[in-house]
C-alpha cells in the first residue's frame, strides 16, 4: 500500500513572531524554515510559503496552560488560524512546552541563538509531534 506524500507547514504563532517549519509526510523530518515577524505582512509571507512549497496542511501549535486549559494566547492563535483556512486546511497540535524544549536544545548546541531561533525550533517540535501522531510509519 503506497501512501501519498503531503507537504506540511507548521506555525508556532506568537504576537511578535511566528516560527515556521516544513516537512514531507514521506520523510517525516521537520525542518525549521524561518521566523516571520508579526508586522502586518505575516499572512502574505505565509501564503507565499504555502504556494511555493505546495503545502497541503497547515499545522498550528495550540497553546494551553500547565493544567491543559486554554489561555488568552489560545484565543489569539485561534483567531489567527481562522485567517489561514483559505490557504490550506488547518489542524491544531498541542504545543505544550515546545518553546522551553526548543531553548534547551539550542543551549545544548553551545552556539548563539535568538528568540526567533527558539520560535522556529518550536515549530519543528510541534510538527514532529504531529507527524508522530498522524503519520507514524
Amino acid at each position: 500500500m503506497s501512501r501519498v506524500s503531503k507537504q506540511l507547514l507548521s506555525l508556532d504563532v506568537g504576537e511578535r513572531r511566528i516560527g515556521v517549519a516544513v516537512a514531507d509526510t514521506a520523510i517525516r523530518i521537520p525542518v525549521a524554515l524561518e521566523t516571520i515577524e508579526v508586522d502586518g505582512s505575516e499572512l502574505t509571507a505565509i501564503a507565499k510559503i504555502v504556494t511555493l512549497d505546495s503545502i497541503d496542511t497547515i499545522v498550528v501549535g495550540y497553546p494551553r496552560n500547565q493544567s491543559g486549559e486554554p489561555t488568552a494566547q489560545t484565543t489569539y492563535v485561534l483567531q489567527f488560524a481562522q485567517q489561514l483556512k483559505d490557504m490550506a486546511p488547518v489542524v491544531f497540535q498541542d504545543e505544550s512546552l515546545t518553546s522551553v524544549i526548543a531553548e534547551q536544545q539550542l543551549k545544548a548546541d553551545k552556539r548563539p541563538y535568538t528568540k526567533g531561533d527558539i520560535d522556529a525550533r518550536a515549530a519543528t517540535l510541534i510538527l514532529q509531534d504531529y507527524l508522530e501522531i498522524h503519520h507514524a510509519a
